[in-house]
């Protein structure tokens, strides 16, 4: 499997966020599963160069350099399987859009949107608190964009 660091900026990728904080328990065997789906992952019968990580026991990554070859739609179909079943294999919900994280002194919280919108009537947070856009492209804005202040990013429509 590649490293990380091996891929290029433009390498595309995708993001699925835990609704939850997933148990270490889980980690390690979730961890084995990213790595085997990405060792297998292909397009139209072509291995892609892909990544896969488990991050903050929250956050499921999966990037492709594209220049190898590109990810295609039956590609794509194959990563959302792999995280449906995921999702059933460990009891975990990666596909709630509606929960957003963002960082409390350093800590990575999560809210479903109307309690986010409460904290932010309240004054718990505000522009300045860092969010995790989970929309980012490629490597290169999950490395510039992936954090942000809550005024910077799509999050200050829902508060």
């Amino acid at each position: 499997m590649s490293n990380y660091e091996s891929f290029p900026p433009t390498s595309r990728i995708w993001i699925y966020q835990a609704n939850q904080l997933i148990p270490t328990e889980k980690t390690t065997e979730i961890k084995a599963h990213i790595q085997q789906f990405t060792k297998q992952w292909t397009a139209h019968n072509q291995a892609l160069r892909a990544y896969g990580e488990l991050r903050d026991q929250r956050f499921i990554i999966l990037m492709v350099d594209e220049s190898q070859a590109g990810a295609s739609g039956c590609s794509i179909d194959k990563s959302v399987h792999f995280i449906q079943h995921l999702e059933q294999v460990f009891d975990l919900n990666l596909f709630d859009r509606m929960t957003f994280t963002y960082q409390e002194n350093g800590a990575i919280k999560a809210a479903p949107r109307e309690e986010f919108a409460q904290l932010f009537a309240d004054g718990k947070i505000n522009g300045e608190t860092l969010v995790f856009d989970n929309l980012v492209k490629n490597k290169g804005e999950f490395e510039t964009a992936w954090i942000k202040k809550l005024g910077d990013s799509w999050h200050k429509r829902m508060v």
